[in-house]
């Protein structure tokens, strides 16, 4: 897969949404409490990303990120993790009959690193095979 900076990739789809199954790929630094946290010094990075259960309880939640606090501050997010971490209010979609179900996982990172490349050239495809192997008819990107 190659990346471009010239095109936004949007794939049309013909299902309508509330029959699709929505996954959650989020840039906000969210993992299950249990989970290891990202790593946060800048000089390192991390490049990794965690796979969280789609059955998860939105309280095993919460966030690491080593963006400055005056970007990105993770507050709000480890109060109520809906807000970059929408898993309750997808379930409640699929309860109102607006989306057919919930992915069974989803895929979060940090989005704040210096590892580009490790990123483009090893993150990003992993994360693409795990997106492709997913049930997920649609994606719900977040962000922090």
């Amino acid at each position: 897969m190659e990346l471009s900076r010239k095109a936004i990739p949007y794939t049309p789809s013909s299902k309508p949404l509330h029959e699709m199954t929505i996954m959650i790929v989020s840039t906000s630094g969210v993992h299950l409490k249990e989970q290891e946290p990202f790593n946060t010094n800048p000089s390192e990075g991390d490049a990794t990303f965690r796979i969280i259960p789609g059955d998860v309880d939105s309280k095993d939640l919460m966030v690491t990120h080593a963006a400055p606090k005056e970007h990105y501050n993770t507050d709000a997010p480890n109060e109520d993790i809906n807000c970059v971490f929408p898993i309750d209010r997808l379930r409640e979609m699929v309860d109102d009959g607006d989306i057919g179900g919930v992915a069974e996982k989803h895929l979060t990172m940090m989005g704040y690193s210096m590892r580009l490349n490790k990123i483009n050239n090893e993150t990003i495809p992993a994360l693409v095979k795990e997106v492709v192997r997913s049930k997920a008819d649609a994606v719900l990107l977040t962000a922090g």
